[in-house]
């Protein structure tokens, strides 16, 4: 596959970062080009916002096979339909029909051969339903939003389902010492430490949110009131969402024991 370029990424790996940094999206959404040595056509992953600039850059690089998907928020698959309009009818795969051109979903557990590249999607619901990420040729996961490069994620309920999140992560924890390439924030070296410190984070979380209940908490802005006490504001909401997943989890498990309760790494 060649060695890795300057940037420390391999060689057939191109990152191009969208222009939308933000409290959620922390430098901006990276969106990554894909190509073989010597392939002639690539493939893009996240093509990121309806931002004219960033979907040219993107354009530059081409021509391309495919766009993949690995979620459908916003930051990730706004400027998918214009890029492919863009590219003159480039294919947009993605889990959830309402995001594909043409709209059939991208099954979860395929492999797909594209830009001379094994590209295996592994269905990791969780952060949404829709999730997935990309093992390429072994050597890199594309995480998406499933792990980030820096801080943890939030589940988004009600799409999004902590049981559903804590079981994704647990499957990255297969791929020792294998690259990372999230959806946003920088590479990390081995995606299955990275999976295994989130599941310690969220362990540690429940425990919080459990007390919090025994505390008397009932809702998930009460949750965020004790949990999550210097909260900044303009991320709330995203701890809103966190709390409220977790409630229904720990609901969950509780009805099914038979007992009553009595981002990011600030969520």
């Amino acid at each position: 596959m060649g060695g890795a370029a300057p940037n420390g990424l391999p060689g057939w790996v191109t990152l191009l970062r969208a222009p939308n940094p933000g409290p959620m999206t922390l430098d901006g959404t990276n969106t990554w080009v894909l190509r073989a040595p010597g392939e002639r056509l690539g493939v893009v992953i996240d093509p990121g916002p309806l931002d004219e600039g960033h979907l040219a850059h993107i354009a530059e690089h081409g021509p391309y096979e495919a766009i993949l998907i690995t979620h459908g928020h916003h930051d990730h698959v706004e400027g998918a339909a214009r890029l492919a309009e863009i590219l003159g009818g480039t294919p947009v795969l993605a889990a959830d029909p309402a995001h594909a051109i043409p709209a059939r979903p991208m099954a979860g557990d395929a492999r797909l051969t594209a830009a001379g590249l094994t590209i295996d999607v592994l269905a990791t619901p969780g952060h949404t339903a829709d999730s997935v990420c990309f093992v390429v040729d072994g050597a890199a996961v594309f995480t998406g939003d499933t792990i980030l490069g820096r801080g943890t994620t939030v589940v988004a309920h009600p799409d999004g389902h902590l049981g559903n999140y804590l079981s994704s992560l647990r499957r990255l924890t297969a791929y020792e010492n294998v690259l990372m390439l999230p959806g946003h924030g920088p590479a990390r070296d081995d995606v299955s430490a990275v999976a295994r410190a989130y599941l310690a984070h969220r362990e540690e979380r429940l425990a919080q949110v459990t007390a919090a209940m025994e505390a008397g908490a009932e809702t998930a802005e009460q949750v965020v009131d004790i949990v999550y006490p210097d909260i900044d504001p303009a991320v709330r909401f995203a701890a809103v969402w966190s709390a409220a997943a977790q409630l229904d989890y720990l609901n969950h498990k509780n009805r099914e024991s038979g007992t009553l309760a009595g981002g990011l790494d600030r969520l």
